[in-house]
């Protein structure tokens, strides 16, 4: 039995980056052998270990056979005569089908160092076409590795699965956990870029696909392009390391857009409302966790009006904070305005704009908190009052604050 790691270790040990997790192949071995070293067992679908000492993951060395659609259509054979070369050939990418040995010796029979030092993402065989969950495994690698190309034979080979409708095999699930990690990378707009240019974004998310070729005013947007601005929103999520939730919001936040006619065109009126019930839709599509559909909507439903809170009077201010249930849920608000400031400067040649809106509307919010309700809440009853009334004067002390702030200097 010989060990191996293999796989994005050996990849980013190259690379230089750090290591994060570290798997390993047991060639010439079988499951009891492993048991018998101590190794837990916790594969269902195929043999997979953990170190009893480090808790590493390691599997047994096997080849994979397609036996119907989508991924889960493959037959493993995992055994003792399996070589480590025919392991490493069922991998996606030639840059995750490197092994080293424990002596320190590079196994790279499919170039996936020279791939690295060309910054290219290339299939290992033809039978990456077998599993629709390597476009999207694909395009992540695209947003964390951003000055990687995709080799134009493997786009091919996406396109044409694509057209097979492999991509429409995916179960939403999956779909969700794959574009959750590319979201979360450096530069997720390339993950964006690759799924539309093999065709897979207009089947995974239609209503993002549409809005590139949508024109908005340049005064506004000097990207003009609604899908380029929407690419432009994503990275600067990830400058300013936005968590996933605004990041997924900011993929929600103009979907409307694409849905205007074109005789409103570059203007779009209206388009929050229309962005609301298609951010439900990809949000219950994928099975998005809660806490990222409701910011999505949230995001998506007043992103313009907080655009134009500066102009707001105390009464509209306190409206929105309302609206947004801020008083409640202060940390989501403070993430509906992240979203929003990663909106105004995701627009070209605004990067680096100012966007004041947002620590004002937090001092507002501040300012409302600080409303010493319970002090309010008695001195109403001592003086009769009950029910609703006691609400109206809470309200008035949290609008008394708001204006308290118009009043005070800036």
């Amino acid at each position: 039995m010989q060990m191996y790691l293999v796989g994005g270790a050996v990849r980013d040990a190259l690379l230089g980056l750090p290591v994060q997790d570290r798997d390993w192949v047991a060639v010439g071995a079988d499951p009891q052998s492993l048991l018998d070293a101590g190794y837990l067992a916790v594969g269902k679908d195929f043999p997979v270990f953990l170190h009893p000492q480090t808790h590493e993951e390691v599997a047994l060395a096997r080849t994979e056979r397609k036996t119907a659609s989508g991924y889960h259509g493959f037959q493993v054979y995992a055994a003792p005569d399996v070589t480590l070369e025919q392991d490493l050939a069922r991998r996606d990418l030639t840059i995750n089908a490197m092994a080293r040995a424990d002596d320190g010796t590079l196994v790279d029979p499919y170039g996936g160092q020279r791939d690295l030092q060309a910054r290219v993402l290339r299939h290992v065989s033809e039978a990456f076409v077998e599993d629709p969950v390597r476009i999207l495994r694909l395009a992540r690698f695209a947003a964390r590795f951003s000055d990687f190309s995709v080799a134009p034979d493997t786009m091919a080979l996406m396109r044409e699965m694509v057209s097979n409708g492999e991509v429409d095999a995916l179960v939403p699930e999956r779909v969700w956990q794959e574009v959750a990690r590319g979201l979360m990378e450096n530069r997720p707009s390339r993950m964006i870029e690759v799924l539309r240019d093999c065709g897979a974004l207009a089947r995974l998310a239609p209503a993002a696909d549409r809005l590139f070729g949508v024109p908005q005013p340049p005064a506004h947007h000097p990207e003009v392009d609604t899908g380029v601005h929407l690419l432009l929103v994503l990275d600067q999520c990830a400058r300013m390391q936005a968590p996933l939730q605004v990041r997924f919001a900011a993929f929600c936040h103009d979907l409307g857009k694409g849905e205007t006619d074109e005789a409103q065109w570059p203007r779009h009126i209206g388009h929050e409302g229309r962005s609301v019930p298609l951010a439900e839709q990809l949000s219950g599509h994928w099975r998005v966790p809660t806490e990222c559909r409701e910011l999505a909507v949230l995001v998506a439903r007043e992103h313009t009006h907080v655009h134009g809170s500066l102009n707001f009077t105390a009464e509209a201010r306190m409206r929105l904070l309302e609206r947004c249930d801020a008083l409640r849920r202060p940390e989501r608000f403070a993430q509906l305005l992240l979203a929003c400031e990663c909106d105004a400067r995701g627009r070209t040649g605004l990067e680096n704009r100012d966007y004041p809106q947002r620590p004002r509307l937090m001092q507002a919010l501040a300012a409302v908190q600080s409303v010493d309700t319970a002090a309010i809440s008695a001195a109403a009853l001592a003086a009769g009052r009950k029910g609703p009334a006691i609400g109206q004067d809470i309200h008035l002390a949290r609008l008394n604050a708001l204006r308290a702030m118009d009043e005070s200097p800036a």
